[in-house]
């Protein structure tokens, strides 16, 4: 299954556009070491303007350059995400400003704490393969939060992380933190557990600490998710054809970045752009724009043979209710089949509203439905049938014979969450909205679940260097 929606053509067309604005626009660049690498790179830079404008070969030399295959590992190695490599990876949102603990309730900041509950929530959920901190503490100083947080993770999930790192210190001492989970710097660098987001700023300028802190990563040459968040009428052309053409520019100069701090650098194309809603003043997360936005963007991204990160199953609604379904449903789909490495930030209620466990719960089950409409389907002898189909014969049923026993549950998708009951068992049961199956499945899910310790040593190293990036 695939899907497309660029010809051959138009990715010419988006890639000729956007390295005409690299190179006639230029980029803003605050950062006056990267700017000295980039005029020794060939770019022309007005030191004024903090204006770098960047040659089609550099942007060329530098996508040769870029590392375009890593696996993320968790705290169990067994736990992984791949990218560039045929599979499909799903993470929960690095974090929110807001924290919903009862859909349809006034929202609050969150804490460390509901850190530590959303990784081990996520821990739970089958398919989320890297979990998010989902909450931005306002409780802990933001010098040396992403400290906290990425320890506060490692002690409540087994798997890869993701969450939002700050700047160039404190990026040092989550190093500090990845070593002493591995052992060493070099078993860190071969088996990384999370990368930092480097996010411009649209349109065509970029973070003085989003570059800064890659020179602190690149010591274990963590991978770069490039994601600008280009919107669609205001901070990029009123178009489609613009909007990708002025996103796909910022990613690009985004790779020159990295591929200056540190040649090989592994990098993921971050096509993230949205529409804006003319009507609310706010951006748009999930219209039929973004299954657009999605699948064009996982066409540009292969085209650089890069990995892809897009943002689809998401939804505008601020309930797990039908119009979430809809919306998460039909973008994950067809971002899925346009073949992108992963998809997210999960987990989120409306846009940027506030972080919602229930929330994640229904895009769990939505995940579930689109990778099992996305299996291989066999079609052997053995899955054909002929000779039980010869067995039963015309007027027969197939539910008690041993083909059925052996088969029904590779075939069949088993669901969670979806009610396929009978009226009056449905009835009978409470006659539960999805939201309600939702809420109830999550607190079960909170207190059932434990997570594997980390050792005590592991345990007491995480304190010493939360302690040392606090003072």
């Amino acid at each position: 299954m695939q899907s497309h929606v660029l010809s051959n053509d138009q990715i010419a067309r988006i890639n000729t556009a956007s390295l005409r604005i690299l190179e006639k626009t230029g980029v803003v660049i605050p950062h006056e070491d990267m700017l000295n690498r980039f005029e020794d790179a060939g770019a022309t830079v007005d030191r004024a303007e903090q204006r770098v404008r960047i040659p089609a070969d550099l942007v060329a030399r530098s996508i040769a350059s870029a590392g375009k295959q890593f696996t993320l590992y968790g705290r169990d190695m067994n736990q992984t995400a791949a990218f560039g490599q045929g599979k499909r990876n799903y993470n929960s949102i690095a974090g929110e400003a807001q924290w919903l603990d009862e859909i349809g309730a006034q929202r609050r900041f969150p804490s460390m704490a509901d850190v530590a509950t959303a990784a081990r929530f996520a821990d739970a959920l089958p398919n989320i393969n890297i979990p998010g901190s989902m909450a931005d503490p306002h409780e802990t100083p933001v010098g040396y939060r992403c400290v906290e947080v990425c320890a506060t993770m490692l002690r409540n999930t087994t798997k890869p992380i993701t969450f939002w790192y700050h700047d160039r210190a404190s990026a040092a001492y989550i190093n500090e933190i990845l070593i002493a989970l591995r052992g060493s710097e070099k078993a860190a660098e071969e088996f990384p557990l999370c990368y930092p987001f480097l996010e411009p700023i649209t349109p065509l300028r970029f973070p003085f600490e989003g570059i800064d802190l890659l020179y602190e990563t690149a010591r274990l040459n963590l991978p770069v998710p490039i994601g600008p968040m280009a919107q669609m009428g205001l901070s990029a052309p009123c178009t489609v054809a613009g909007t990708l053409a002025v996103e796909n520019a910022e990613i690009l100069a985004g790779v020159c970045i990295t591929q200056l701090v540190k040649p090989g650098m592994p990098v993921c194309y971050g096509g993230i752009c949205h529409a804006f809603d003319m009507r609310t003043t706010q951006m748009i997360f999930c219209g039929p724009e973004q299954a657009i936005f999605g699948v064009a963007m996982t066409q540009m991204g292969k085209h650089y043979g890069l990995p892809v990160y897009i943002n689809v199953g998401l939804t505008d609604s601020k309930r797990p209710d039908a119009q979430a379904g809809i919306e998460a449903g039909i973008t994950l789909a067809l971002g899925a089949a346009a073949g992108a490495d992963i998809f997210g930030h999960m987990g989120i209620c409306g846009v940027d509203q506030a972080t919602s466990l229930d929330m994640l719960m229904l895009q769990n089950e939505i995940i579930g439905y689109v990778e099992s409409t996305m299996r291989e389907v066999s079609f052997s002898d053995e899955a054909l049938g002929l000779d039980v189909i010869e067995e039963v014969g015309p007027g027969g049923t197939f539910v008690d014979t041993m083909h059925t026993f052996e088969h029904f549950r590779q075939e069949l998708w088993m669901p969670k969450l979806l009610d396929r009951d009978y009226y009056q068992a449905w009835l009978d049961a409470g006659a539960q909205s999805m939201e309600d199956r939702c809420k109830t499945q999550t607190k079960a899910t909170l207190d059932e679940h434990e997570v594997e310790p980390i050792s005590e040593d592991l345990d007491r190293e995480l304190t010493r260097i939360v302690e040392a990036a606090r003072k």
